[in-house]
């Protein structure tokens, strides 16, 4: 006898008989297929990184891949931030430019510190707390590009002529190969955009908006045209001078030009005053702790045939050392004091500490040298014998926690490369590439 006929699935009886064609139509199959390469695609995946487990990927290679990786990209965050400068205190679209990349980074974002600047919190997993800072500055300079470059300023009378284009895309690009670390990450980083560092305030803005609270250590670069694209500039100990304003008041008494007897000469007084505070340096200031005091405004008289009564000059003074620069004010004082009561002259003088000498700390700047040297190899450091009597607000954190800053260098080998804060300033822009490594791998092995 033979076996019932089994009963058909109540899906499959009459019109459900659609559904037999379904399961062997080319359809079903290619979901099928498509859900089994998924399946097996996360069962590479896990062998991968079991094996990584046993083998491990070192992470400058990792590093450095998910830099190159990005490099397109890069450029093409410096060439927006160049085309589109704005001036110190006013970097308001750059800064929701910054905000916008780090958000799409998965960062905690804060906008507005330090009136226009912007921090980004990124979160590692490791149980060491200590919290690091990377410091970028944003804003550009009061200048008439003539560079010629298709990406070059948009802006009539502004310019980044400092790279500061570069350092804020640096800080993004650290950012962005730093948040795909995910697990791997060992610490906390945070970032810092600064605005209006060229008239050396945005630090202190800052620092007085809460920007290091909590900050262990600190990074940061600066690109130099002088040292060629592919090397790392690093300086032990004083990176940058101190910058202090100075200005002086010389009165007199005005009089017919005929008859300078009969007045009191501001002009000539000023320039005696002028002339005797560059001899003093070189004759009772300590020749191996540089001062350079420049006026670099004068401003007084009123007619060729009539004596002037009143004389400004306006200057900076630049030193290395801070009890030098501590000093100064009255050193400056008595000069001033001596030569105007030779001549019967009064005087009024303003003398305004500015930002400190940037002094590299010892141990983060070997972190920084070590970081390069580990990527690039030695023949990328240039190490910097003698410091510069520019100035940098970066000091102004480094008076709360030990930082340190490297040179990214940014010339070319087959042109000339023109200065800092020159109308025709061009970076070599493979160099962008070579500061989000550095600065990446130098903060991961800050917990190392």
């Amino acid at each position: 006898m033979n076996p019932p006929a089994p009963h058909p699935h109540p899906f499959l009886q009459g019109e459900g008989d659609i559904f037999k064609h379904l399961f062997s139509s080319i359809y079903f199959q290619a979901f099928v297929f498509k859900h089994w390469r998924v399946a097996a695609h996360r069962a590479v995946t896990s062998l991968i990184i079991r094996k990584s487990s046993i083998v491990p990927f070192p992470m400058k290679d990792r590093i450095k891949d998910l830099a190159i990786a990005l490099a397109p990209r890069l450029i093409e965050i410096r060439r927006h931030l160049h085309s589109h400068p704005e001036l110190s205190g006013q970097e308001q679209q750059t800064a929701a430019y910054v905000a916008g990349v780090l958000s799409s980074c998965g960062l905690q974002v804060r906008e507005a510190v330090g009136k226009v600047g912007v921090v980004g919190e990124l979160g590692g997993q490791g149980s060491d707390r200590r919290l690091l800072a990377i410091r970028t500055d944003m804003d550009a300079l009061p200048i008439q590009e003539r560079t010629g470059l298709e990406f070059s300023s948009r802006t009539p009378g502004i310019m980044h002529a400092c790279g500061h284009d570069v350092h804020t895309t640096v800080g993004l690009g650290t950012a962005m190969v730093l948040s795909q670390l995910g697990h791997s990450l060992p610490g906390n980083v945070r970032f810092l955009f600064q605005p209006a560092e060229e008239i050396a305030q945005g630090a202190e803005w800052m620092v007085q908006d809460g920007a290091i609270e909590n900050v262990n250590a600190i990074l940061s670069l600066h690109v130099f045209p002088s040292i060629p694209a592919g090397k790392i500039g690093i300086r032990y100990g004083a990176l940058t001078a101190a910058a202090d304003d100075l200005e002086i008041i010389i009165r007199g008494e005005s009089g017919h030009g005929a008859r300078p007897h009969e007045a009191i000469d501001a002009i000539w007084i000023a320039a005696q005053v002028i002339t005797t505070l560059q001899q003093a340096i070189s004759r009772t200031q300590n020749p191996l702790r540089p001062v350079v005091l420049t006026i670099g405004k004068i401003s007084g008289g009123r007619a060729p045939n009539v004596i002037a009564d009143q004389v400004h000059l306006s200057g900076t003074v630049r030193s290395l050392h801070p009890e030098t620069s501590e000093a100064l004010p009255v050193w400056v004082e008595n000069i001033v004091a001596s030569v105007c009561q030779t001549y019967g002259a009064k005087y009024q003088i303003n003398y305004r500490h500015g930002t400190p000498s940037v002094q590299n700390d010892l141990k983060l700047t070997s972190l920084l040298e070590s970081a390069a040297k580990e990527i690039w190899g030695s023949e990328s450091i240039q190490i910097i014998q003698e410091p510069s009597l520019g100035a940098e607000d970066f000091s102004c954190y480094l008076r709360h926690l030990p930082g340190s800053m490297f040179r990214l260098g940014v010339g070319f080998s087959d042109r000339r490369n023109y200065p800092l804060h020159h109308p025709q300033f061009e970076v070599n822009e493979s160099a962008v590439l070579m500061g989000v490594v550095t600065m990446a791998n130098a903060a991961y092995k800050y917990w190392q």
